[in-house]
């Protein structure tokens, strides 16, 4: 039961997906590993007898989906957003995490929904669907053949987490990641009054920075108005010095 609990939270969202028979195998490499929430982001309609056949007794998923046009819509009532994708770089996040890191990951973030997203089978997640989310999971593969159908993606990393889940911690309830980008943007803000910022790249990275740190953190509201306040507080200050 603890750990139908701790997979009942996580929700895998396929962004553009171009194939429904894709969508049909990701919903049965889901249900064997015990996740149900499935959700699309996406503007096409898709062939509904190549989505069941793939599908097979897992076409549920299909049913009860969610849709959404944009994916920050879609994980904005999300605490923690993991962009599945094998490809990093300066604009892709600084770091990644195997999917068994990221079950470790998951079970020490306290109760809220967890999206895992992933890209469409062409050319996966672009730079910008990336820095939506707050890290970054990566399947270890060979670099002779490193590319992965989406399908066989989510079953690994459903696998993984299916295996290696524990009981999430109890305690208060953290912030999802709408809060986590306003929050981010007063510190941003913060700093910009002060004239923190050097160049328009240096203000790009820190505002990414500053959301995936606060959303990998886990904070409750009452933590992230602590840190607003030091960063407000410390602008009134500079200003009062002047």
């Amino acid at each position: 039961m603890e750990k139908s609990a701790n997979l009942d939270r996580i929700e895998v969202i396929l962004v553009d997906t171009q194939d429904g028979a894709n969508i049909g195998s990701a919903c049965r490499a889901m249900k064997t590993m015990g996740l149900s929430h499935l959700t699309l982001v996406t503007s096409a309609t898709y062939d509904e007898n190549r989505v069941r056949t793939l599908a097979l007794h897992a076409s549920d998923l299909w049913e009860n989906r969610k849709e959404f046009r944009t994916l920050e819509e879609a994980i904005s009532d999300s605490v923690l957003a993991v962009a599945a994708t094998r490809r990093h770089g300066k604009y892709r996040k600084m770091s990644c995490v195997t999917p068994e890191e990221l079950a470790q990951r998951v079970t020490v973030t306290p109760k809220g929904k967890i999206s895992i997203v992933f890209g469409c089978e062409s050319s996966g997640l672009t730079d910008q669907q990336v820095r939506l989310c707050s890290m970054v999971v990566t399947i270890p593969t060979s670099d002779a053949f490193p590319s992965l159908n989406l399908a066989q993606a989510v079953q690994i990393i459903c696998y993984s987490l299916f295996s290696n889940l524990k009981k999430y911690p109890s305690g208060g309830n953290i912030v999802n990641l709408e809060r986590v980008n306003v929050a981010a943007k007063k510190c941003f803000d913060a700093l910009e009054e002060i004239g923190y910022f050097k160049s328009d790249e240096e203000r790009a990275y820190t505002l990414e920075f500053l959301k995936d740190q606060f959303a990998r953190s886990a904070m409750t509201e009452s933590e992230i108005k602590r840190f607003e306040k030091i960063f407000t507080k410390r602008t009134a200050v500079a200003k009062f010095k002047k």
